[in-house]
This record gives C-alpha cells, sequence and structure tokens, in this order.
C-alpha cells in the first residue's frame, strides 16, 4: 500500500520568497518574448534574407547552452541570488546593444546583442531552480507553476511596449524594432531590486529542508554523501533522467522551429508588428498560464504522466502553425505549443529537481537546460532555409520528427513492460 506523504504547510518565509520571485518574472519576464517575436524580423530587415530569420531564436537556444551549466556551477557554489542577479545584470546589457543594433544598421551588433541578452535571461532562470530547492518533492512541481505565475502578468507588458514603441517610432525618428528594447532596462532594474529583497537564499533553504518542514525526511538522490563529485553524465546514464531531457529537447526544439514560423507566417500574410505580439502573447500565456494546474497534476499523478502528453499537445501546435495561415488558427498552434512545452517542462525539471541534492541541483538542471539549449540551436537554424528552399510543410514535417523520439521511446518501454508482466 502507498503512504501519501504528509501535507507539510509552506513556512510563511518561502511564501514570502515565492511572491518575491513571482513579482520579479511581472518585470522581466517580458523580455524573451521581444528576442523571439522581434529577432526573426529584425535579422530579415538586416539582411534582407528569410533564411537567416531562425538565426536569433537560435542564438537564443546558443545562449542557453552556453551559461546554463557554468551559472548553475555559479549558484550551487555561491547561491542561487548571486547567479540570479550575475543573469539579469547580463541581461540589461544584451538588451541595449541589441536596440543599438537597429540604430546603427549592424548585423553583427544585432547578433552580439541578442547572444549576450540570451545568455542573461538563460540566467536568470536560475529562479527555477531556487523555486525547487524551498519545497519537498511533492509540492516541487506546483512550484514551479506559481513561480511562472510572474511571467504570465508580465505578458501583459510586451504587446503594450511593442505597440507604444511602433506608434511613437516615427516621431521620434526609431526604428520600431529597435526601441523597445530600450524600454526592457525600465522593467529589468526594478525586478533586480526586487530579487535583492529574497532571503535567506533558496540555497541555504534546500540543504535545510528538515528545518522548514518539521517531519521532513530527504529522499535518496542520484549523489552520494561520500564526497562524490557531480557527473554530468550520470543524468544521461539513468533511463528515466534520459526521457526527461529527451522530452524536454523535444519541446524546446518545437518551439524553436514555431517562435520562428510565427512571425514570419504571420508577416506574410500582412499581419502588424501589435498582431504578431499578441499572438506570441498567446503562445507564452500557453506557456505560463496553466503551469500552476499542470504543476498540482505531475505531482498528484507523477512527471512522467503529464510530461509526454505535453510533447504530444506541442506536435498539434506546430502542425497548426505550419501547415495554416488564419491568424486565428497560428495563434491556436502557437498556444498549444506553448501548453506543451510547459508540461514536458516542468515535468522534466521537477524529475531532475527530486533526484539531486541542493548543492547539486544548479549544474543538473543545467545540464538538461545546456540539452534543450542545443536543440533550439539546431532547429531555429534549419528552420530559416526550409522556409526559403522547401516551403512551410517541410518545418511542419520537421516540427513532427522532433517530437517522436520521447514518444517512440516511452511507448517502447511501456510495450516492454507490458511484455515483461504477461509472458
Amino acid at each position: 500500500m502507498k503512504v501519501s506523504p504528509p501535507p507539510f504547510r509552506v513556512p510563511a518565509i518561502i511564501k514570502r520568497n515565492m511572491t518575491l520571485f513571482a513579482l520579479s518574472q511581472c518585470f522581466t519576464g517580458a523580455g524573451m518574448s521581444f528576442a523571439f517575436g522581434l529577432g526573426p524580423l529584425m535579422v530579415i530587415a538586416l539582411t534582407g534574407s528569410s533564411s537567416l530569420a531562425g538565426l536569433a531564436v537560435g542564438l537564443i537556444g546558443l545562449s542557453r547552452f552556453l551559461i546554463a551549466y557554468p551559472i548553475g556551477k555559479v549558484t550551487d557554489t555561491f547561491g542561487r541570488k548571486p547567479g540570479i542577479l550575475l543573469g539579469l545584470s547580463i541581461a540589461l546589457t544584451g538588451a541595449l546593444i541589441t536596440g543599438s543594433s537597429m540604430m546603427v544598421e549592424s548585423f553583427a551588433v544585432l547578433l552580439a546583442g541578442i547572444l549576450v541578452f540570451g545568455m542573461g535571461m538563460s540566467g536568470a532562470q536560475q529562479l527555477r531552480v531556487a523555486a525547487t530547492d524551498m519545497f519537498p518533492p511533492n509540492k516541487r512541481a506546483q512550484a514551479l507553476g506559481y513561480l511562472a505565475l510572474g511571467s504570465l502578468v508580465g505578458l501583459v507588458v510586451s504587446p503594450i511596449v511593442i505597440s507604444t514603441s511602433e506608434a511613437v517610432s516615427k516621431s521620434l525618428g526609431q526604428d520600431p524594432l529597435g526601441l523597445p528594447w530600450f524600454m526592457l532596462p525600465i522593467l529589468i532594474v526594478p525586478g533586480m531590486i526586487i530579487i535583492s529583497f529574497v532571503h535567506p537564499d533558496p540555497k541555504e533553504i534546500g540543504m535545510n529542508l528538515e528545518k522548514y518542514y518539521p517531519g521532513y525526511v530527504p529522499t535518496k538522490r542520484v549523489d552520494t554523501s561520500d564526497g562524490a563529485k557531480f557527473q554530468a553524465s550520470s543524468l544521461w546514464r539513468d533511463p528515466q533522467l534520459r526521457l526527461a531531457i529527451l522530452s524536454n529537447c523535444a519541446g524546446q526544439g518545437n518551439m524553436s522551429i514555431v517562435m520562428v514560423l510565427t512571425s514570419l507566417v504571420l508577416h506574410h500574410h500582412g499581419n502588424s508588428l501589435t498582431a504578431i505580439a499578441l499572438a506570441h502573447s498567446f503562445h507564452s500565456a500557453g506557456m505560463f498560464a496553466f503551469t500552476i494546474p499542470l504543476g498540482k497534476l505531475c505531482d498528484r499523478i507523477g512527471r512522467e504522466k503529464v510530461m509526454l502528453p505535453g510533447i504530444a499537445t506541442s506536435l498539434v501546435g506546430a502542425a497548426l502553425v505550419a501547415f495554416t495561415s488564419e491568424w486565428w488558427s497560428v495563434t491556436l498552434g502557437t498556444f498549444l505549443v506553448g501548453l506543451g512545452w510547459a508540461a514536458s517542462n516542468v515535468a522534466a525539471t521537477a524529475l531532475i529537481a527530486d533526484r539531486y541534492a541542493t548543492h547539486e541541483r544548479g549544474r543538473a538542471i543545467g545540464v538538461n537546460e545546456s540539452f534543450a539549449g542545443g536543440t533550439a540551436v539546431a532547429m531555429a537554424l534549419v528552420t530559416g532555409p526550409l522556409v526559403e528552399y522547401s516551403g512551410l510543410p517541410a518545418t511542419g514535417l520537421v516540427a513532427v520528427l522532433i517530437a517522436l523520439p520521447p514518444l517512440t521511446i516511452w511507448a517502447a518501454r511501456r510495450i516492454r513492460s507490458g511484455a515483461a508482466h504477461n509472458p
């Protein structure tokens, strides 16, 4: 008979910290939608080639690949707050560089700006590690969902900023694609100030959970207590963790294709920058609006039972974006891709967090993010040439193929399990 974990009560100090993290996300969460929504259009504006449109999103993936593990090492060593504040500082610099690229009409400056901005925003995603630190396993996925609530509130900001800049850009003599980036510091700086009020550091809480949750007994981890060093390969050797990584990669790769396609398809059919930003807001709503119920479901029925249906949902959404042309159908597709990503990402992150102790969790989740970043780079870079030379249907086929590996592995494992129980 399975024994349910005790109904731990969340301490006030942890509720306070989570509220501060969510408030910070309200300010800083709008930034990434700029990169995904405006980035491809900025590339086309500076190069005149749609075959390079995926480069902006690819750079976001590359930045994630480059920074995820190092920033995880920083937060494992010095605490979560220093790493998060470092990431936001880098993002602030990158936003100004990116905006300047349109003023000087330099493609090289644009590439540098997006790369720096992406590294900063990816580094700030250690917020998710901080959230998992402060909760026992049976509340961990829910914690990720509550954190994402701040990003959901921040979605309202993105279309407003872009719409405002589009309206005033001519009178200010600025490019409407570049002006929004100069407004981002107004959002990032308050977010940094809010983070500074978090205490104690989530890493400290995570290393002493029994102090905050009386009766909590730490579960067995992948690491040992004999001083063994963290090994990134330990994630890949474990079949369950390997499936989590592949699922996260599938969700991220699928989303990378769709983030490029959404802007290109809607722009091709004559939609305004505001309409494109609104569509990306629906995508972001899919990513964040349902993370709390998804997290609760994940904690209740298990990680894989949320993770794999998420990949299937993302597959359906990608097909809608690739094979339809109406604003509503493309927007529905990009929303479903965001929803599928949310399910797979929350479940995969929680699963990995469950298996590693606090002092290694930043690196473990960083390894997962590095794999996802590498996948995002590959998918974003192939999307532009596919659109240029093979058309939108080819990108839809690639989106389908990305989702198949984790689904196939999961199905094969289920078949083998059933055969073992029914010889």
